[in-house]
């Protein structure tokens, strides 16, 4: 049985390595542990909150065949380094483009967006969060319909997008 060893500074010893029991096992871990691949061969590919009172408990799927990671926080989905398949398959290239320099803006969306970043550096704080949410080039991102936030874009940003 393949184990994939995670870091995970100042936590428990028994956390650093996994032992999946299938191709794609899953584990609850307090989503503020900070975990990363220690091999190439291995990943973390999804982190899911269960639920509003279980905002600080994740569940972290493991995979050995991708290297892509998905966060949600703050009602924000972000997958980092996703497959190129997967960008294929929602036809992410055929979709419109937009760019803006570095600014700080407000924003609401009325309707669900998905955008994958070609290039730039951008902090989301959702409206009434003290938090903010950080992603950048190589992230795709969704964005639920009705969320108010302010972008704060430290590096000129150009993204495909697409609303639902």
């Amino acid at each position: 049985m393949a184990s994939l060893k995670f870091y995970v500074p100042n936590q428990t010893p028994q956390l650093a390595s996994i032992k999946p029991t299938t191709k794609h096992s899953s584990i609850s871990l307090p989503t503020s542990l900070l975990c990363k691949p220690t091999s190439k061969h291995s990943s973390i590919s999804g982190v899911h909150y269960n639920n509003k009172a279980k905002r600080n408990q994740g569940v972290i799927r493991a995979s050995s065949e991708t290297m892509s990671t998905t966060i949600e926080k703050l009602g924000i989905k972000i997958v980092k380094n996703p497959p190129e398949e997967k960008l294929t398959g929602l036809g992410v290239r055929s979709w419109p483009k937009w760019g803006c320099p570095p600014s700080k803006f407000p924003w609401t969306y009325s309707s669900k967006e998905t955008c994958f970043l070609l290039k730039g550096k951008v902090k989301v704080t959702p409206e009434g969060s003290d938090e903010a949410v950080e992603f950048g080039a190589g992230d795709l991102v969704e964005f639920p319909s009705g969320m108010s936030c302010t972008w704060d874009v430290s590096e000129t940003v150009d993204k495909h997008y697409k609303f639902e």
